[in-house]
């Protein structure tokens, strides 16, 4: 359990916990050496335990940290304390891609392609040192408030990819931006990176996923059958060249796709040049799908004639020789086709009666047996017992009995074959992990399919109300990490209940762009002023009529103030002249009128 205050190799002091995950869990850190703060991310405990998943995280960890790039998260350090595996990185001090998606919406065009500049930059460096990442996302891509981007999890993907090991033996990373090849268990290229690169894309100028469903398996089925939709439909002001790098980007067949993240990088720089701009839709050079593979043959009017030359007589004599060749053939075919048919007529005859001599019997039943006497019932009729018996998990069967034979009961069998006889080891127990933090959908999937557990989703308030949670994140189980259950047994599973609610506009430094952006995402009126003021930057918002948590009204108006640059007062004293002066004097020394 790691603490507050706790040293990690007596150098790296904890601060707090700033993310969790479904193998590791990041905690903000403090390297007393070079007096800097730190991300440290440390391998969950039940990951520990596996020598092999261990080295391979290491070697793969000590591999991303020779990445130097400015869009890269530097790794500091990967070790190991009193069985603690860690790995010391950069501390980005800024919000994820996805946080920032989630508040904005879609982003404008030119800062989506900002963002992917410095994202296939950075992945064209990573792809020179033979790094793939595997588990590209918006959740891996930090944002500083200046707009750079850095990407994380390098190493992590890399290690958990190469051994096939998560907790749940689920599919790596999130299925909304696994490429088609990852999604139908064939291993990952540099181009899957670059089809997951397209997805995050298409995310940054929609704000929504391309590909949705009420399961894993089924999002990770349209990724690999259904046609992306088209940017273009959600918003026309695109230029086709934008639509046409997603489309390359996420090609089915990676043929179709960029051959390399530095190709997709070239490629944003020039898009929004005039004579790009309303280029033709991409087409590309290989069929998507296997099932398109057709090739199309020429009419026989569209093929010319050969002219007729000198040197036809000895063309005519050419095709001679190939004719004779191919007679050739068709013999020494037609010779092997007879010798063929005439050996299955040999079996028909010789072979098949006398097996058919062997008198047939019936596979008794042998459930809920015990295994001798089952051996006994089976040898009775001349049937041979295999000796390797093999065991099944039944519910319904007693432990050591038999569950069934193969050959099943009633097959009907010649004397001497052999039947193999399978006992029961008792209903399945399985072992129930930690699931706080990860995706509902997946974990229902898995738990429901592979275990035959009963799921059911509850929302429920999160305990921490400082926390951001995803709609999709699980808070809390009903049953805890650890519980043993078998097939048929229920279980829980909680997310947090987020209601859309105002954030805290001045207090996480919100501009008039970002609530302009906010009002209309929600189908908010806002309503602006302005106050002079030195104590806020120009622009950001000093106030909110709508207080922060409380819940959003689509149609309701927001009143905000906005920090405005004071003004400087000039010297408006009017410089006296001698004739004002004397002016003065005259109307002083005028009698009062009566």
């Amino acid at each position: 359990m790691i603490t507050k205050g706790q040293k990690i190799n007596d150098r790296y002091e904890i601060i707090r916990a700033i993310g969790e995950g479904g193998m590791a869990n990041v905690y903000l850190g403090y390297d007393t050496i070079l007096d800097r703060n730190v991300a440290i991310k440390i391998l969950r405990g039940d990951l520990s335990n596996d020598e092999k998943f261990v080295r391979r995280f290491q070697r793969e960890a000590l591999s991303a940290s020779s990445l130097a790039h400015p869009n890269i998260v530097e790794m500091y350090d990967v070790g190991e304390d009193d069985d603690v595996y860690y790995i010391v990185m950069e501390y980005v001090d800024g919000k994820t891609l996805k946080q920032l998606l989630k508040r904005r919406g879609s982003l404008t065009l030119s800062e989506a392609i900002d963002i992917m500049l410095q994202l296939t930059d950075g992945m064209a460096h990573a792809h020179d040192s033979y790094i793939i990442h595997r588990d590209l996302k918006p959740q891996n891509i930090m944002i500083k408030d200046d707009g750079q981007i850095k990407i994380t999890d390098f190493g992590i993907a890399m290690a958990l990819n190469a051994t096939q090991l998560t907790q749940t033996n689920s599919v790596m990373g999130s299925v909304h931006y696994l490429p088609p090849e990852q999604a139908s268990g064939k291993g990952s290229t540099i181009k899957s990176d670059i089809y997951s690169m397209g997805i995050i894309f298409y995310e940054l100028l929609t704000g929504s996923l391309p590909f949705r469903g009420d399961n894993a398996v089924e999002i990770a089925l349209k990724h690999m059958k259904d046609p992306l939709p088209s940017v273009r439909d959600d918003n026309p002001s695109i230029p086709q060249s934008i639509e046409n790098i997603i489309l390359k980007a996420t090609a089915k067949n990676p043929k179709n796709r960029y051959d390399d993240a530095r190709s997709m990088h070239d490629d944003l720089l020039t898009a929004l040049d005039d004579e790009r701009m309303n280029e033709e839709p991409v087409k590309y050079k290989y069929p998507e799908h296997e099932n398109d593979n057709t090739k199309k043959l020429k009419k026989v009017e569209d093929l010319e004639e050969p002219e007729e030359t000198e040197d036809t007589e000895e063309i005519v004599t050419k095709v001679e020789e190939d004719d004779d060749k191919s007679k050739k053939k068709i013999i020494i075919i037609l010779s092997i086709i007879f010798g063929v048919l005439l050996l299955i007529l040999m079996i028909i005859f010789f072979v098949v009666p006398a097996i058919a001599n062997k008198k047939a019997v019936t596979v008794p039943d042998c459930k809920k047996l015990e295994v001798g006497t089952c051996e006994k019932k089976l040898q009775a009729l001349g049937l041979e017992v295999n000796t390797k018996i093999k065991t099944v998990s039944s519910s319904n069967v007693k432990k050591g009995r038999v569950v069934k034979t193969d050959p099943e009961k009633g097959r009907s069998v010649k004397k001497g074959t052999k039947v193999t006889i399978y006992k029961s080891s008792g209903n399945k127990t399985y072992e129930l992990d930690d699931y706080t933090g990860k995706n509902y959908i997946e974990v229902q999937t898995i738990l429901e399919t592979k275990y035959g557990l009963i799921v059911e989703v509850e929302k429920k308030e999160p305990t921490d109300a400082s926390k951001e949670y995803d709609d999709q994140e699980i808070i809390g189980q009903s049953l805890a990490k650890g519980s043993k259950v078998e097939k048929g047994d229920s279980i829980i599973l909680y997310i947090a209940n987020v209601v859309d609610k105002f954030p805290d506009m001045q207090g996480e430094g919100w501009s008039i762009d970002d609530a302009e952006a906010f009002c209309s995402k929600y189908g908010l009126t806002i309503s602006t002023t302005y106050q002079e003021t030195t104590a806020y930057e120009e622009g950001k918002v000093i106030s909110q009529s709508r207080a922060a948590g409380s819940p959003i009204v689509k149609g309701t108006t927001l009143n905000v103030v906005i920090a405005k640059k004071p003004v400087e007062k000039k010297d408006n004293k009017k410089t006296t002249t001698d004739e004002d002066d004397k002016d003065k004097k005259e109307t002083e020394e005028e009698p009062e009128s009566n």
